[in-house]
């Protein structure tokens, strides 16, 4: 759709929640068992074999108390060093483990969400905008793939020791057991104060930084616009505004995580001061050893070591989580493998479809009015329609609609004996063709981007469509001629040259119907008259329908219908709707004089 309708509502992609997150990462953990079993296992060993020392240090003490055999040193050393070694290959083995599922994750959540993406239509990702979902499979893939290497590993790891060092206290006394189990209340409560304040703040930030992405994106996109109407003052206040905006919401999330970590330094002073509190009274009472007390804070340390690493390691993981959610959102829009399942209806490019739209009325998301009423409007195989009328009347959304692009609220769209709205977004591109005037070429060969439409096209019938739009000079006098570098990097192609591309492609496709919305509307005058001729000759053969943006082309159209608020006002050739006299004759007056 053009910039001529600009209803629509800019809304975000859908966001998960934590619950549907963890959901998607244990079904797909389930896909993995031995993986998952493997990882769970060597992380449980290398945290027990930590503890273990520990144990056998108050043995030691114990020993040497007691007036024990000087062998007991030797004994306990060398289950220490054992302990220590085992360990560390535990750990090691636990964190290639974890390394390793995480980065399986990672990659299939990057195909998913790229899939999902691909799988949206079109209208979807025009409506939300590219920059959400560039920060989606971009910004927020990155951010979840640095705390895969980073934080989640540690958060894991410390979790199980966590576990395994409160085990073990209680395996000491299970009064010193208690006392140091006094301090995860404490840390609960941080964490319960924490979380709940802390993932919106983590979500509203990065949407900001989609909306950053956006404004950005936006301002290069239409960068010639903007220096021609003096914009550059307009775009970067923007961009200003939305960055700044992104750094108060990274320094907020700063300063909220510094009160958390106060919080958790106060749960670790309390733990350790019941701790030695409780061991002096037993120690006093004859109610335990000095081995028991003397490795009750040890163990404690054992304890909070990991809880700390959880807490400083939160920050990345609460980022990691708010990604995460973000990712799996895209999976619950809609779609239907458009765009990347198989075409259900088979190219006819041998004959052409006749178009016929009955009752077409379409409202964008939260828009007061509708775009389109009760349209209907018919061409016949082979013959050409031109949609005019003001800006705003339309055109671009019935245009996209008659493409297959977007779902009308009432009526119909068929191409032959197919309706569109039986048809995903790949079976509607076997009927019909778009070409707008946001036209891209793609980085690489020129004969890889031609092929995009037609990928086992022969290099002849490559030539031969640029040569049926006009491109087949400029082509054959470059140095390496279909094997030339285009787009970023590449060969520095005009407005013209771009849209002779674009309409190669469109002759390559060979789709029956062909709809074009002011494809010619950047060129200049010379270049439009060049690019009309084009445009007649890719058509060829074809059922077209014209967006026109010159009156001159839809003068060429068999049969002209003039849009107004949504509705057809008039319908007929040129001719007719001249002597008419009406809005279509206006119009013409004014062209004619403008001319």
């Amino acid at each position: 759709m053009s910039a001529t309708d600009t209803r629509v509502v800019s809304t975000k992609l859908r966001t998960a929640t934590g619950g549907e997150a963890a959901r998607w990462v244990a079904r797909h953990c389930r896909e993995a068992p031995w993986l998952t079993v493997s990882t769970v296992l060597t992380t449980v060993a290398g945290a027990a074999l930590q503890v273990l020392p520990v144990l056998l240090l108050g043995r030691v003490v114990d020993g040497v108390v007691g007036g024990g055999s000087r062998s007991i040193l030797l004994t306990v050393g060398v289950l220490m060093g054992a302990a220590a070694l085992l360990g560390a290959a535990a750990t090691a083995a636990s964190t290639y483990l974890i390394g390793r599922l995480g980065a399986d994750l990672l990659a299939r959540l990057r195909e998913d969400a790229v899939r999902a993406v691909l799988g949206m239509p079109s209208a979807r990702v025009e409506q939300v905008g590219r920059g959400d979902v560039l920060s989606r499979v971009g910004d927020d893939v990155a951010v979840l793939s640095k705390g895969i290497r980073t934080a989640i590993p540690t958060v894991f790891s410390a979790g199980v020791l966590v576990v395994i060092a409160t085990v073990g206290m209680f395996g000491l006394d299970w009064r010193l057991g208690l006392a140091g189990a006094c301090a995860l209340p404490a840390y609960a409560l941080a964490l319960r104060w924490y979380l709940p304040r802390s993932a919106p703040l983590y979500r509203r930030q990065r949407i900001a930084q989609a909306d950053r992405a956006q404004a950005l994106i936006s301002g290069l996109n239409g960068i010639d616009t903007v220096r021609a109407y003096r914009l550059e003052d307009s775009v970067r206040e923007k961009v200003t505004t939305e960055s700044w905006r992104v750094r108060d919401l990274g320094v907020d999330v700063f300063r909220f995580f510094g009160r958390f970590v106060g919080r958790e330094n106060r749960a670790e002073f309390i733990g350790l001061v019941l701790i030695l509190v409780v061991g002096y009274a037993l120690l006093e009472a004859d109610a335990a050893t000095l081995g028991e007390v003397s490795a009750a804070p040890l163990m404690f340390h054992r304890l909070f070591t990991p809880l700390g690493a959880i807490m400083f390691t939160f920050d990345e993981a609460q980022k990691s989580g708010a990604s995460l959610t973000r990712l799996v959102g895209v999976f619950g829009e809609p779609a239907e493998e458009r765009l990347v399942g198989d075409v259900s209806v088979p190219p006819a490019g041998a004959a052409p479809h006749p178009v016929a739209v009955k009752g077409l009325t379409f409202s964008y998301p939260g828009a007061d009015e509708p775009v389109l009423r009760d349209v209907s409007l018919s061409i016949p195989a082979g013959g050409s329609l031109a949609l005019v009328g003001a800006t705003g009347a339309g055109k671009s959304t019935l245009a996209a609609l008659i493409a297959g692009t977007g779902t009308p609220q009432a009526g119909s769209v068929r191409i032959g004996s197919h309706d569109l709205a039986d048809l995903d977004e790949a079976g509607a591109r076997a009927l019909v063709s778009i070409l707008t005037q946001e036209t891209h070429v793609f980085s690489g060969t020129l004969a890889d981007d031609l092929r995009l439409a037609a990928p086992d096209a022969s290099d002849a019938e490559l030539m031969d469509a640029l040569r049926t739009v006009g491109a087949g000079d400029w082509v054959e006098l470059l140095p390496d001629g279909l094997n030339a570098m285009v787009g970023e990097g590449g060969e520095r192609l005009d407005v013209t040259k771009v849209a002779q591309i674009a309409l190669a492609r469109l002759v390559l496709s060979r789709s029956p119907v062909v709809v074009l919305d002011e494809s010619t509307a950047e060129a200049g005058s010379e270049g439009a008259a060049e690019l009309e001729r084009a445009v007649l000759a890719a058509c060829s053969g074809r059922t077209t329908l014209f967006v026109a943006h010159r009156l001159t082309q839809a003068m060429a159209a068999d049969r002209i219908a003039v849009l107004d608020a949504g509705r057809v006002v008039e319908e007929g050739t040129h001719r007719e709707l001249v002597a008419l006299g009406g809005q279509y004759a206006r119009l013409w007056r004014a062209w004619r004089e403008g001319s």
